[in-house]
């Protein structure tokens, strides 16, 4: 595993984390009644002091009450203003020292602000939901809101008992108890702060593929009155997760979730292995299957292999693209060259103001990021070969599995894979803003689709 830290604050998000320490492991257990979308929560986080004393540190955390705040079991004082949870402990931290940090808190979660609207968690008409890339998780937890610091989790969960709660990691129990369930999770992997999603609706669980054939197992949350459209929808994910592992390397995590809410959303959410979709995704025409390939991929490039800070996002989202159209190529539709030409088209007539390897936070979310990001992955397999490029791309999930990564650790790994220096190709795809040459393939047959298109349906309702 490969782990490159920042040395100092986020340049996009500088209020949030904190990088004079890190977490390694989230105990969350948290109780939530829809009806009032009242949340009360109580946090353990296992932490290790950087290379100097902790007089005092921060958490971020959204306008809660907080009840109290413990570092090694003994209270500690702290102010909370801005969504800033600043705590100094009764005694210093030592420098490289383990140590715990304990918050209670309550109240009533919604989003937190930011340029692009509320962050976070959204209450619905009928349950409650967590979108919080990029800066949206102090909405519900305290937490070392940075990408880089990657930490285990524990998330334990009791609602009324109507509703089924989703979460990120292996689902360890459910216990139900009077009028409440309570649901424990629990996700091993290395987490980044924004990808720990969570879902409380009325749920199907629907099975995809066929857990007797082995395999990585994959599950849908389903409003019932959508399984029809969302057993033809999703019926190809697991070939997909079959093509994706052939061509990026094993899936980096013990399981995969998809949850489809009763209300609309403008895109689908990331998590780490849990995508959300909203039901405007689900039309049972396959309308949205551009969308399933890149959630999917998103569990190798952005949530296994994360950003070391903002600035790094044409990362996750260019080689998310990228799989848009290896999946499109390999089960009988458009090219990847033919994708890419029509993306090169459309970023043709747009401003040409993007600098794909710094973006700024104002464009970081720009359409123009993820078409370039693409088209700069295609460049690559255009200039490797695809037995180089594809051994690339195996390469950088291993190494960085469960890490983080930067622009330039990518260009480095791409030049040990490349017959020849890869510095023009780079130079005018990341860090010129004019739009480069449609890149085009040495020519080469046709590549045949790995998983024949099929109209049968794959997923199995389980029932509750």
């Amino acid at each position: 595993m490969s782990v490159q830290r920042t040395a100092g604050p986020d340049p996009y998000f500088p209020a949030n984390g904190d990088p004079r320490y890190r977490v390694h492991r989230y105990e969350l257990a948290l109780d939530y009644r829809p009806a009032p979308n009242r949340l009360s929560g109580t946090a353990r986080l296992s932490a290790i002091a950087g290379r100097s004393p902790l007089t005092e540190f921060q958490l971020n955390l959204a306008d809660f009450r907080i009840g109290r705040i413990r570092v090694d079991g003994k209270a500690a004082h702290y102010t909370h203003r801005a969504g800033r949870l600043r705590v100094r402990p009764a005694k210093p931290v030592r420098a490289g020292a383990a140590f715990t940090v304990e918050v209670q808190w309550s109240g009533n979660p919604k989003p937190v602000s930011s340029p692009w609207g509320g962050l976070g968690w959204e209450e619905l008409e009928d349950g409650a939901l967590v979108a919080s890339q990029p800066v949206g998780s102090p909405s519900w937890y305290p937490c070392n809101d940075r990408p880089a610091d990657k930490a285990a989790y524990q998330i334990s969960v009791t609602t009324p008992s109507a509703y089924a709660v989703v979460a990120v990691g292996r689902l360890l129990t459910r216990t139900a108890k009077a009028s409440t369930t309570t649901w424990v999770y629990e996700q091993q992997a290395p987490t980044s702060s924004y990808l720990v999603g969570l879902s409380i609706g009325r749920y199907q669980t629907v099975l995809l593929g066929d857990p007797g054939l082995g395999g990585v197992p994959q599950s849908g949350h389903v409003p019932a009155r959508l399984l029809a459209e969302f057993s033809r929808d999703f019926a190809r994910q697991p070939a997909m997760m079959e093509l994706f592992e052939d061509l990026f390397g094993p899936y980096p995590f013990g399981e995969y979730a998809v949850v489809v809410t009763e209300e609309e959303l403008d895109v689908p959410v990331e998590a780490q292995g849990l995508s959300l979709f909203g039901a405007n995704h689900v039309d049972g025409a396959r309308g949205s299957e551009r969308l399933i390939a890149h959630e999917l991929a998103h569990q190798w490039f952005g949530n296994s292999v994360s950003v070391a800070d903002w600035r790094h996002i044409w990362l996750n989202e260019g080689l998310a693209k990228y799989a848009e159209w290896l999946w499109s190529e390999r089960s009988g539709g458009p090219s990847a060259q033919q994708l890419a030409a029509a993306a090169h088209r459309t970023l043709s007539g747009l401003p040409q103001d993007l600098l794909l390897s710094d973006p700024g936070r104002k464009l970081m979310f720009d359409d123009r990021l993820y078409e370039r990001g693409g088209l700069t992955v295609h460049a690559v397999r255009c200039a490797l070969g695809d037995e180089a490029f594809f051994r690339m791309l195996r390469g950088w999930a291993a190494l960085h599995r469960g890490g983080t990564a930067t622009t330039a650790a990518f260009t480095a790994h791409v030049a040990r894979h490349a017959a020849r220096p890869a510095d023009d190709l780079f130079a005018a795809w990341l860090y010129e803003t004019a739009l480069p040459a449609l890149p085009s393939p040495a020519a080469r047959p046709p590549a045949r689709p790995a998983h024949p298109p099929t109209d049968a349906g794959s997923a199995r309702v389980r029932g509750e």
